[in-house]
């Protein structure tokens, strides 16, 4: 009896323990971590509440880092304008006429079209550097002709340069009683300091009112700044067929080419050897109606008069006179003529030729005159 009452006690609890949700004990579970109770929160749905503010975070798994992309191909920065090195070889036939005239060779006015004066000038340049004599810019004359500096500079509009400009009378008369014959306007002005052609300044400057310059304004020009004297002439040079003049000193190194304009009448050009007698800076000029025979104002006026000094005189910026009366080399009023005009007899220069080459000269100082 007693064995049957334990039998069916046994049996009992192991009823209740499994409908309880006891394990069984030879079943071994998890361990499960115990859970905090929450007041008024039955423990069956803690699950279903969110985590509490301070809880950690569920962990998420954080996506692969994305492939590297090829770093872009970034171009090297360009300069905002060409930076040219000194020395260089010229570009073009203007540079070459500009680095040309810089060593005392000049072309005449400067405007970088080919001509006579042109070819000219290389011809002196390459004989000075025993090269081939072709008169152009060939290969050889290009590597021996480098540029030491820019060929183009801007120059600003002085007011000071505008106060001085004046009208220029048309009549002798007229020009005699002007204070100086000076600059006219702001192109003749500015093609004269800059050894250039007009028409190459108002190329360079499109947009510029040479007719209405204004104070300030900037323009492109030549660079061209007069040199210092390279030393004493021995002897100066004139050819009459090819309109040149040349200076030497007693080595026979070349000082100075230039152009250079002749009497129209070839019973007026004097062949041989002459001599410097006198060299004047800024003179004034005489006219004599007698040496103007085609004026019909100065058969009017039967009188000699006096002409004011300034660029605009008929002599220019210099007059070297020469032990033959009445003749003399100077400079001119119209530089862009000089060698395809003629003179009444005298030797004309570009008055920035004659003031090169008043520098070089003397009392004394022998004069040659080729046919």
């Amino acid at each position: 009896m007693t064995g049957c009452i334990a039998l069916l006690v046994g049996i009992v609890v192991f009823a209740w323990s499994h409908r309880a949700g006891a394990p069984h004990p030879r079943r071994r579970r998890a361990t499960v971590p115990a859970v905090s109770a929450i007041p008024g929160v039955p423990p069956d749905r803690l699950a279903e509440l969110p985590p509490p503010p301070d809880a950690p975070a569920t962990p998420v798994a954080a996506p692969p880092p994305p492939a590297a992309a090829a770093a872009p191909v970034v171009a090297p920065p360009q300069p905002a304008f060409k930076v040219d090195i000194y020395p260089r070889a010229p570009a073009s036939l203007l540079e070459a006429q500009i680095e040309l005239a810089r060593r005392g060779f000049s072309s005449g006015a400067i405007d970088g079209v080919a001509g006579s004066q042109t070819e000219k000038a290389f011809r002196a340049f390459q004989e000075s550097e025993e090269l081939d004599s072709s008169g152009r810019l060939d290969p050889g004359t290009r590597a021996r002709l480098q540029l030491r500096s820019a060929p183009l500079k801007q120059m600003v509009v002085d007011p000071a340069d505008l106060a001085r400009l004046q009208p220029l009378s048309q009549t002798w008369l007229g020009k005699s009683e002007q204070p100086a014959l000076a600059y006219a306007t702001l192109l003749e002005l500015v093609a004269e300091r800059t050894h250039a052609h007009p028409n190459l300044l108002r190329q360079l400057n499109p947009a510029f009112d040479w007719d209405n310059p204004t104070a300030g304004a900037g323009l492109t020009v030549p660079a061209i700044d007069r040199s210092s004297t390279r030393g004493r002439a021995a002897e100066i040079r004139i050819f009459l067929e090819d309109r040149i003049l040349q200076a030497r000193d007693a080595d026979g190194t070349l000082l100075l080419h230039c152009p250079v304009s002749i009497a129209r009448m070839a019973e007026k050009r004097p062949v041989g050897e002459l001599h410097v007698t006198v060299a004047i800076r800024n003179p004034n000029y005489t006219f004599d109606p007698e040496v103007f025979p085609e004026s019909a104002e100065g058969r009017e006026l039967g009188r000699k008069l006096t002409i004011p000094p300034g660029p605009n005189n008929p002599v220019g910026l210099v007059w070297i006179g020469l032990d033959r009366p009445g003749y003399g080399m100077h400079g001119t009023p119209n530089p862009e003529q000089v060698g395809r005009t003629e003179s009444h007899g005298c030797f004309r220069l570009a008055n920035w030729d004659a003031l090169a080459l008043v520098d070089l000269v003397w009392v004394g100082l022998p004069v040659f005159v080729d046919p």
